[in-house]
């Protein structure tokens, strides 16, 4: 009998050889045809000016709000294994998940309270 951690450390070791082979692959096949343009920061095409056209940059909410999506996507990942499984899990599942809920849905009425969800 073997190891049941076998598998699973030999599909790390090819993806590990794989990341790493695409890499150098890339690195040693890659063009290297570098001039002014490539070696600037990126700035959308738009030659850099000391004061920036438009006002500027993104404002924070844009990015407050981006973060507020991505940890809710999150919490609805966490909600389907135990949608799936609760016949299973009974009681203590139940609980385990409103505890969860209820450490999620206090940052959500603060941001709510706070004005994050508006746009103005």
């Amino acid at each position: 009998m073997t190891n049941p951690y076998v598998p699973l450390l030999f599909l790390m070791g090819v993806a590990m050889v794989l990341a790493l082979g695409g890499l150098g692959a890339s690195a040693v096949l890659g063009p290297k045809r570098y001039n002014r343009a490539k070696l600037e920061a990126y700035e959308c095409g738009i030659d850099p000016t000391p004061n920036a056209v438009g006002g500027g940059r993104f404002p924070i909410k844009y990015y407050l709000v981006a973060m507020t999506f991505i940890i809710f996507d999150i919490e609805v990942v966490f909600l389907y294994p135990w949608a799936v499984d609760f016949g299973t899990l009974a009681m203590f599942g139940l609980v385990a998940m409103l505890a969860f809920l209820a450490l999620i849905t206090v940052p959500f009425v603060y941001e709510w309270r706070r004005g994050g969800f508006e746009w103005d």
